[in-house]
């Protein structure tokens, strides 16, 4: 049956609501060539970009993030390479970035690094870079990651979440050595002098970030500083940690994240030792479930929308031509439940 041309023009999804993906499926190419496309690539066949370049036409796409990209040469979506995938800070940031750019007219293109596929850094820049992104973010880097990264001249705009500034990057992050100083802070005024620190891994920004704090903090209380047990962020490590763990005069430990307390308190039950009764224990993160922990656990939240928010907006203000604000941060929030008192003994 003959499609009318008004019919056929019609976008997918209703007048205006049309995406990259639905122009591909229109050229019948895929939305990485689309993007190609925008960004005058000049690996493109003069076929493929005609016939991209009618789908656009046709599906009358004046509103819509394809006609901005046409006429500011931009692809309108931002490049996300995301170290420790299955973690729940990474996760959410990823996620508050995208809502932050869909507010904005962008899309987001992720590629995510797990913990054993260091190697494979090269290949997510190259492949979100070929992508035509307008600019990378990376969320969660470790010190190895943006090492990597500066071997590459994308010439892109490009951010790291992290704390420290950066002199060839931008920067926007949760601030987590306040986080981690409120946390050590409360420990401190409950009473407690003995702490110690289940550290997340040292190649991290974040972790080393806490774990600094705790320990500025310790001494700046005229406290003992003990050296930092390490875990790999996950539950079992947290597990692990509590199974072999000496009390002695320990009355508090401080976890990097919310993960790792929950497999230090389970260990602790197993073994009859209390929380908070014997020992207290502050989290990082605020889990949606960390309310529900037995007891309930005292934490940092980190506001990952507004993360999301300062991503995206100093990566648009740049992309602009405006002049960068420098460093921004997020300010966290401890969040006190019931795993956390005075100690008693």
């Amino acid at each position: 049956m003959a499609v009318d041309k008004q019919e056929r023009a019609k976008p997918a999804g209703g007048p205006g609501k049309a995406n990259i993906y639905d122009v591909a499926r229109r050229a019948g190419v895929s939305h990485m060539t689309v993007s190609r496309v925008l960004n005058g690539h000049p690996s493109i066949r003069e076929s493929t970009r005609a016939k991209v370049l009618l789908a656009i036409e046709e599906m009358n796409y004046t509103r819509s993030s394809i006609a901005r990209a046409l006429a500011t040469r931009k692809a309108m979506r931002i490049g996300a390479l995301v170290d420790g995938r299955l973690q729940f800070g990474p996760n959410s940031t990823l996620r508050a970035l995208e809502g932050a750019a869909r507010a904005h007219g962008y899309a987001v293109s992720a590629f995510s690094i797990g913990d054993d596929e260091g190697q494979r850094i090269d290949e997510g820049i190259v492949e979100l870079v070929t992508q035509g992104v307008d600019a990378l973010c990376v969320i969660a880097p470790r010190i190895s990651s943006l090492d990597v990264l500066r071997r590459h001249a994308t010439g892109l705009p490009t951010l790291a979440v992290k704390e420290e500034r950066d002199e060839q990057l931008h920067t926007v992050a949760v601030n987590q050595r306040a986080g981690a100083t409120a946390a050590t802070r409360h420990l401190i005024e409950l009473g407690h002098r003995e702490i110690v620190h289940l550290a997340g891994p040292l190649d991290w920004y974040d972790a080393r970030a806490r774990a600094e704090a705790w320990r500025d903090t310790m001494k700046a209380g005229g406290l003992a500083v003990p050296t930092p047990s390490v875990g790999d962020w996950s539950a079992d490590s947290g597990y692990e940690f509590g199974k072999s763990f000496v009390p002695g005069d320990v009355t508090a430990v401080f976890a990097s994240n919310d993960q790792m307390a929950l497999g230090m308190i389970h260990a602790f039950w197993e073994r009859g030792i209390r929380v908070p009764d014997d020992i207290s224990v502050v989290g990082f993160d605020d889990l949606p479930d960390a309310r529900h922990f037995l007891p309930p656990l005292t934490t940092v939240r980190q506001e990952f929308a507004a993360l999301g928010e300062l991503i995206i907006d100093e990566l648009v203000q740049t992309l602009q031509g405006n002049q960068s604000q420098g460093r921004r941060l997020v300010e966290p929030q401890l969040v006190c439940r019931s795993s956390t008192s005075s100690p008693r003994r």
